[in-house]
């Protein structure tokens, strides 16, 4: 069956999860993306081909035309796990009358300030904030925001860009140093929410919908907010899982992998952000692994038209978390730890470099300043601590000016 997928940028989760599935479910992938030299270089042995995949006429041209050239080559699905390409994916995949997400869900979960107003007119939760359109003054336009408060790009992804400022002077400085990177891009400005940050994984077929758990989420120090660790949480209280799924149903979530980022004050779940995809950054394959399911391969499906099991058979007798060192300066890395696989009693760790030695880092306060991966599953969290944390103690980077 043919499949097309739509990339921006070469990613773990396509290259070691959604691709290597497609080939053991035997389908033909086509990979659309801007940025095909690089797709080519790290997956030789899948059709690659250039396409303007943020445009969603040039994502349905390229697929008709094809479709056209190839006779009897009609797509079975379109799929992409990009934050920034849901919508587009979502309309070809209408289009050409295949399974997929509704546009209206993607593009009101990936615009912050939609997402904002949605779930206040459902009732679901409100939070204060004000939309900046671009080069709009922030000063006297929050409509009751208070400080401390949130900027960030209204279509932003992960830590990109999003800063916490205590004072009106700090918000202009910080709304400037993004619109210098960002030209034309619209801004949302929120209260700041304060509780410890979770995540809750789901994967749904628009039917049913399964919780994989989440993770605890430990960030880097404000006003950034970079993740520099994450640990797997099997289950929550009812109360706050139905809370979270309660607001996700009230923005229309339900079908394929979703990424849904929240805190817990005083037992009430507000959103911090929705990202209609699969997680990212290898926690995608630490929870196949963990929970022992063919994850990629599921969300797949979903898109070929098949309902999921009513049982997914996951295992919840394992514990896992990551960590994510990260730069802390500018310059080029000298010198770095390689890929390492270790096993270490009942605990399984794999560290990968995100970083070539050579390379010259900028520091950007996102996690784009990831050094590297470490990943562990095991039986008890105090092993999986004790492993990681001497692994890590072990290892050095070193950036030189």
């Amino acid at each position: 069956m043919q499949t097309y997928l739509l990339a921006l940028n070469p990613t773990d989760s396509v290259s070691e999860g959604f691709l290597p599935a497609a080939r053991r479910l035997g389908l033909h992938v086509t990979l659309l993306t801007d940025q095909p030299e690089a797709h080519r270089a790290r997956h030789p042995d899948v059709e690659v081909l250039a396409c303007d995949v943020r445009d969603h006429h040039a994502v349905i041209s390229a697929i008709s035309e094809r479709t056209r050239s190839e006779t009897g080559r009609a797509p079975a699905a379109v799929f992409s796990n990009s934050d920034h390409l849901q919508t587009q994916t979502a309309l070809a995949a209408d289009y050409f009358g295949l399974p997929g997400k509704s546009w209206h869900t993607t593009l009101r979960t990936k615009d912050k300030a939609l997402m904002r107003r949605h779930l206040a007119a459902a009732g679901a939760d409100t939070v204060r904030s004000a939309e900046l359109a671009p080069g709009q003054d922030p000063t006297g336009t929050l409509g009751g925001v208070p400080f401390p408060c949130v900027v960030k790009p209204r279509e932003g992804v992960a830590s990109e860009d999003v800063f916490c400022v205590g004072n009106a002077e700090e918000l202009a400085r910080r709304c400037d140093e993004i619109r210098a990177r960002r030209p034309g891009a619209a801004l949302v400005v929120e209260e700041y929410l304060k509780g410890e940050l979770h995540t809750l994984e789901t994967l749904g077929d628009g039917e049913r919908l399964h919780v994989l758990g989440g993770f605890r989420t430990e960030l880097s120090p404000l006003p950034y907010f970079i993740e520099e660790r994450m640990s797997f949480v099997a289950s929550r209280p009812p109360s706050v899982e139905d809370q979270v799924l309660r607001q996700l149903g009230a923005l229309g979530v339900g079908f394929g992998a979703c990424h849904t980022e929240f805190v817990v004050d005083d037992g009430r779940v507000r959103l911090i952000e929705v990202n209609y995809r699969a997680i990212g950054d290898q926690c995608d394959l630490l929870l196949a692994e963990l929970l022992g399911i063919p994850l990629f391969e599921h969300v797949l499906r979903t898109h070929l038209g098949e309902a999921l099991p009513a049982d997914l058979g996951a295992r919840t007798d394992g514990v896992a978390r990551l960590d994510y060192p990260c730069a802390d300066r500018a310059g080029t890395l000298a010198a770095a730890p390689g890929p390492a696989d270790l096993t270490v009693g009942d605990v399984k760790l794999t560290y990968r470099p995100v970083r070539k030695v050579g390379e010259r880092l900028e520091l950007h306060h996102t996690n784009r300043d990831f050094l590297g991966i470490v990943r562990a599953v095991g039986r008890q969290q105090e092993s999986v601590d004790r492993v990681v944390a001497g692994f890590l103690a072990r290892q050095s980077w070193e950036i030189t000016p």
